[in-house]
């Protein structure tokens, strides 16, 4: 009796969320093609069902796909990734489909992360300036390309759009994308209702779009390996392609700031999510449909998590330099960002605050610090002093270097 009084609860709640998430849906109306939605009868049994395991959950979808969202495979979902994981549609499997996409033009520079962000919303496709020229020739002083791989409900530009300009004008070729664009439908969460919101897909589909991307700059410059600054997310979906996609040999430095790399606790809350879950309840699978799959991914525990960490945090070859804020309220605890160095790796770890205090910067605006950029300068020419400049918490901008 009690078991069936909790299905028909939420059963409730899951026809809920879905109607929440097709009146968000981008574009929906009386003209709008009928979008496909999880079924409410099997969604409520999945979360009754209560699977300790994440990974263990099926996909739910109202029609039958096969393959992932990286293969071409077919099925009768509505996802919208490519076979090759990179652009435009194709026929990707279901829910789990997601896709990556080149920029379109380029925004102007901002010294603040909510300019930016205002400026993405009516322009979610653009270049943050400096980035993307693919004629830019690596020189002998830099020899190596960098990539900008933003985070989770962001995109290229509100991410970059203050490093990207400086690093171009200091000698650097800079190319960036958008990754991990993945619908509601597609299980990507509600802040997909925003536009720009990317990096929602499941984090193993977003490494590969990574390697796609990686290549793509190789061959357009020659050079042998690049460099990869990461911002949140970033971060760990680029380990995930240095150590599952081939990422190892083609990468010299990985710079993360504010990365998620042992999961976040996101202030307690993932971590009480993940306890209730092993008590049998899965609330998180209730989570995911908000905060969409990567969200879930990156909380402390998950299976993502631990098979990402399971051999070492890092690999032979490459070297890491690892930033956090002790004012970021998205990556919690902040120094759960930091890694222990492996055999053949170099990490550098950096408290952001140690030497500046003044540099309030939390999770959203980390990548509108001057202090910021002045370690990215240094890590890729040590000849480059580190800058300290007041950058507020929430607003950023602390004006150029």
């Amino acid at each position: 009796m009690r078991r069936t009084t909790i299905r028909r609860s939420l059963r409730g709640a899951a026809v809920t969320a879905a109607a929440v998430l097709a009146i968000a849906l981008p574009g929906a109306g009386v003209h709008a093609e009928p979008a496909q939605v999880p079924a409410e009868q099997q969604l409520a049994d999945t979360i009754a069902d209560g699977l300790k395991d994440p990974a263990a959950r099926p996909i739910v979808d109202s029609g039958s796909a096969s393959g992932s969202a990286c293969n071409s495979g077919s099925g009768t979902g509505s996802g919208n990734g490519s076979g090759d994981c990179y652009g435009g549609s194709g026929s990707s499997s279901g829910l789990r489909g997601g896709h990556a996409t080149d920029t379109v033009g380029f925004g102007p520079p901002s010294t603040s992360f909510l300019g930016a962000f205002g400026h993405g919303l009516l322009n979610p496709d653009v270049a943050p300036p400096g980035s993307n020229d693919w004629n830019c020739t690596p020189t002998a002083e830099h020899p190596e390309p960098l990539v900008l791989i933003h985070g989770t409900w962001e995109n290229a530009y509100n991410n970059f759009a203050f490093i990207s300009q400086p690093l171009h004008d200091a000698g650097h070729c800079v190319f960036t994308f958008n990754y991990g664009r993945s619908g509601l439908i597609q299980g990507g969460g509600v802040g997909t209702a925003l536009p720009g919101a990317n990096g929602t897909g499941y984090i193993e589909d977003s490494a590969k779009q990574i390697a796609v991307f990686v290549d793509r700059v190789l061959a357009a410059t020659g050079a042998g390996k690049v460099n990869i600054v990461g911002h949140s997310q970033g971060g760990v979906s680029s380990r995930q392609y240095i150590q599952f996609e081939g990422g190892a040999d083609k990468v010299h430095h990985l710079m993360t700031f504010g990365a998620t790399h042992h999961g976040t606790t996101l202030v307690g809350i993932g971590a009480l999510g993940r306890a209730i879950n092993n008590l049998g309840i899965d609330v998180l699978g209730l989570v995911e449909i908000f905060v969409g799959h990567s969200g879930i991914q990156q909380t402390v525990g998950s299976n993502f998590i631990n098979n990402l960490n399971a051999a070492g945090d890092t690999v032979p070859g490459v070297d890491y330099t690892v930033v956090g804020s002790r004012y970021d309220e998205i990556t919690t605890p902040f120094d759960s960002t930091f890694l222990t160095a492996g055999p053949g790796a170099t990490v550098r770890n950096i408290t952001l605050q140690d030497g500046c205090e003044q540099d309030l910067s939390d999770h959203l605006t980390l990548m509108y610090s001057p202090r910021v950029l002045s370690i990215i300068q240094n890590t890729l020419d040590p000849a480059q002093p580190l800058q300290c400049t007041f950058n507020p918490w929430l607003i950023g901008g602390g004006g150029k270097l």
